[in-house]
């Protein structure tokens, strides 16, 4: 046999693994790090998370993955050579962290690696009959297992694009092995670049399970931070938008996309909600004279009213005190946001994924982590299977040697 199968199948078979999940996300702060240590596979599975950073890219890592992300016009180049650059510096920041944790790669079994999004294109988006839904993540799993010798699993949306989903949003499945709870209906609500949630339902109903996104989460805030406070990366706790008066015609525009009504699951990005979009909608509200704070007020109303509106025409959601909803990523820090979800959905109890015991920091990271060892040693049988989110193995493998 060769070794490198004979590798795989001893990690698959071992009692419990230790797995790396990183994360880099639309947000493009950094890259999320956690050392995660799995019993089980499927409905049985069991993790700890026993270490955990967030490596910040520089701003030159943000500039040079800036010129491909998100456009539909790129040079081609670039974006070639990105793909081994953003491998090789993730497995940089892998082996640095693996120092600082006073571990030998030998000590891991496999890196979960995502990737880094460049381009995110679900058909109802890009609207070419014939062409599939397609994503794009680069950060190329082979440079990432020869750099730092450890067995790689990445590149997880093509899969689930292949069997039909829209490669988007995968948390259902790691969401529902890892934080599902015999009754207690369950929203975990990510804010990230691009806001989603997955719901779960107390009765342990796969067929229930679903993950969506609801529209820009910290994206659109952050793009326009960035350009009118050039020293600020994003709106800390919403401090600015919070000097803002929510401009309502702008609101409405904003809002007025048809995918706010398209049916649950739906994915998008940054390619649509963009600063061009946001151009357009001024346009049209005439509210293009707008003081930064005014503007950054109605982007975090809006970031809150695509969640709000989710929520409330989520027609298998309840409004009974059994329903929770679990927030993570960056956006929980924004309190400007958080305080608009929590008046405006009173009937839900609001808190973090840290009271399931995930730091709310981490959790993409440990989900793609989990569904690399659902790759190993899972069954797709046992994971969500409905339209939009197949049951299907994720993950492309890649030796070290």
């Amino acid at each position: 046999m060769n070794p490198n199968l004979h590798h795989l199948v001893t990690i698959a078979q071992k009692p419990e693994r230790r797995i790396i999940g990183l994360m880099s996300g639309t947000s493009l702060d950094g890259l999320d790090v956690a050392l995660c240590r799995f019993m089980g596979s499927g409905t049985a599975t069991k993790v700890q998370v026993e270490q955990f950073a967030t490596v910040p890219y520089t701003e030159e890592v943000k500039a040079e993955i800036r010129r491909v992300f998100a456009k539909s016009q790129i040079d081609f180049e670039q974006l070639c050579l990105l793909n081994p650059w953003i491998g090789l510096l993730h497995a940089d920041m892998v082996l640095a962290c693996l120092r600082d944790w006073h571990l030998a790669p030998a000590e891991v079994d496999c890196i979960a690696s995502h990737g880094q999004t460049v381009f995110h294109a679900p058909q109802r988006q890009h609207g070419r009959p014939d062409f599939p839904n397609a994503t794009l993540q680069i950060g190329d799993g082979d440079h990432l297992a020869v750099r730092t010798g450890i067995l790689t699993i990445s590149d997880f949306r093509q899969k689930h694009a292949a069997a039909g989903g829209e490669g988007a949003p995968l948390a259902a499945y790691g969401d529902y092995l890892l934080l599902s709870q015999a009754g207690e209906d369950r929203i975990l609500l990510n804010l990230g670049g691009i806001a989603n949630f997955t719901y779960l339902p107390g009765s342990l109903d796969t067929a229930k399970v679903f993950a969506t996104d609801v529209g820009p989460g910290n994206t659109l805030l952050d793009a326009f931070t960035r350009q009118f406070f050039p020293k600020q990366s994003f709106d800390t706790n919403g401090d600015l938008a919070a000097q803002g008066r929510v401009h309502e015609a702008l609101l409405a525009a904003l809002l007025a996309h048809p995918f706010f009504a398209a049916d649950f699951p739906k994915t998008t990005g940054p390619e649509l909600f963009s600063k061009a979009y946001v151009t357009a909608a001024q346009q049209r509200a005439q509210a293009t004279d707008l003081s930064p704070f005014d503007l950054l007020a109605t982007l975090t109303q809006f970031s809150a009213e695509g969640i709000i509106r989710a929520v409330e025409r989520c027609t298998v959601v309840p409004t009974a005190a059994n329903l929770g909803i679990y927030a993570s990523g960056g956006g929980t820090y924004n309190s400007l946001v958080m305080n608009t979800l929590r008046k405006r959905l009173p009937n839900f109890t609001f808190r973090t994924t840290a009271d399931l015991g995930i730091n709310p920091d981490a959790k993409e990271a440990v989900l793609f982590a989990t569904l690399a060892n659902e790759c190993l040693v899972g069954n797709p049988a046992a994971e969500p299977s409905q339209p939009g989110s197949p049951a299907v193995s994720m993950g492309k493998i890649s030796f070290a040697f």
